[in-house]
């Protein structure tokens, strides 16, 4: 289950190898999805009752949950499905950000907080929390915001304009975007993706406030951080499985290949 750069990277590896054969989930929130070099499907599930009965009949060794920290409900499903298969689930989740010396943190628990921490006075916001997450800013209307998404969209919001751009992004660039937009505070996500990192560095550089919006509660699940780990963690699940089963498991029946299915 993708979303992430990690968890492209991960399907991208594991494409590469004659071992594996995986099968990489996009949930369709973006209309301008870069193909991968890996098997793919686009689309949701229906619900933990779709996922299982998907995973069901695929059959795979394992779910890897690589979505993003913020995609709450995906992760969730995924723990739920493969406890109700007794499919084998790892989550790749990047450490949080933690503010370092000069940086002006607001840590707030939700986009609402976020919205009501921007305060009364007008103020030039670069806005980079995604499409699906303005809804909450329409209770500051006063404010002028630069919206960044990956896809173009109508903000709904009197005062703002969106900047459709994808990472990763440099710090010099972030940085003259926001001295560009004469922008006074940046509001973001805590999604600890390197991807996106950058406008963190130049708002530090730049001695500019950022209301940071915490993540969201997800339900407890073996986690590594990177792409790397989870490549230890399925090699050790399949010498650990093929010793329990006496050779490899029968693999899911992916485009081109039936070796091991991820």
């Amino acid at each position: 289950m993708g979303g992430t750069g990690e968890g492209r990277q991960l399907a991208e590896i594991l494409a590469a190898d004659p071992a594996y054969a995986p099968l990489l989930s996009f949930a369709g929130r973006t209309a301008s999805l870069q193909a991968p070099r890996a098997p793919y499907r686009v689309g949701g599930f229906g619900g933990v009752a779709g996922l299982a009965e998907f995973l069901r009949a695929e059959r795979p060794a394992a779910l890897i949950d690589a979505t993003h920290p913020f995609a709450a409900q995906m992760s969730s499903h995924a723990v739920l499905a493969a406890q109700l298969t007794a499919t084998p689930l790892l989550r790749v989740e990047c450490p949080a950000w933690r503010a370092a010396s000069g940086d002006r943190w607001t840590n707030v628990a939700d986009m609402p907080a976020a919205a009501a921490a921007l305060g009364e006075r007008p103020r030039r916001v670069f806005l980079s929390v995604g499409r699906l997450e303005i809804d909450a800013f329409r209770a500051a209307p006063q404010h002028d915001y630069l919206v960044r998404a990956v896809d173009e969209f109508a903000p709904g919001l009197p005062r703002a304009r969106v900047l459709a751009a994808r990472g990763p992004f440099a710090v010099a660039a972030e940085r003259e975007l926001l001295e560009r937009e004469r922008i006074e505070v940046v509001v973001s996500k805590n999604a600890g993706t390197p991807a996106t990192y950058a406008k963190i560095v130049a708002a530090r550089a730049l001695g500019l406030p950022v209301i940071l919006v915490a993540r969201p509660l997800l339900p407890p699940a073996e986690t590594v951080d990177s792409f790397a780990p989870a490549l230890a963690w399925l090699a050790a699940l399949a010498r650990r499985t093929g010793a329990e089963d006496g050779g490899a498991p029968r693999a899911s029946d992916h485009p081109a290949r039936e070796p091991r299915g991820v």
